[in-house]
């Protein structure tokens, strides 16, 4: 398999089992839902996980791929914020998951430039 194909095939493949923990383990991202956003976090949590699935949906086909990593790439900036409220709501944690919550923000750099990157690679021949 090309190494391109294989980037994207590998995103798709992070981006759906990312949706599907959404509803596996919904309470686990509940707590990540910034608090100014309406509604309740449960809903943010599912729409989130619906999200990804879509993503990893057009990522997995070559005739969306373009579109799909262009806006996965969106999608992890969007959802820094969730990422910035679990590094805020975990500071009092154990020093592991404090750790764990503040790695989690400079990660989000290299999943933007992962699918910017598939969405090159699928521009070409």
């Amino acid at each position: 398999m090309p190494r391109q194909r294989r980037s994207a095939v590998l995103l798709a493949a992070f981006m759906g089992g990312a949706g599907v923990l959404h509803f596996a383990v919904p309470k686990a991202f509940d707590s990540t839902v910034p608090r100014m956003l309406p509604g309740k976090p449960r809903t943010w949590t599912y729409a989130s996980g619906v999200v990804e699935l879509a993503l990893a949906a057009g990522l997995a086909h070559p005739r969306t791929r373009v579109a799909a990593a262009r806006a996965t790439a969106g999608f992890f900036i969007g959802v820094f914020p969730a990422n910035v409220q679990m590094a805020v709501d975990w500071r009092h944690r154990p020093r592991p998951q404090r750790v764990a919550a503040c790695a989690r923000l400079p990660l989000q750099v290299p999943l933007v430039l992962w699918a910017r990157g598939v969405a090159r690679g699928a521009d070409g021949p």
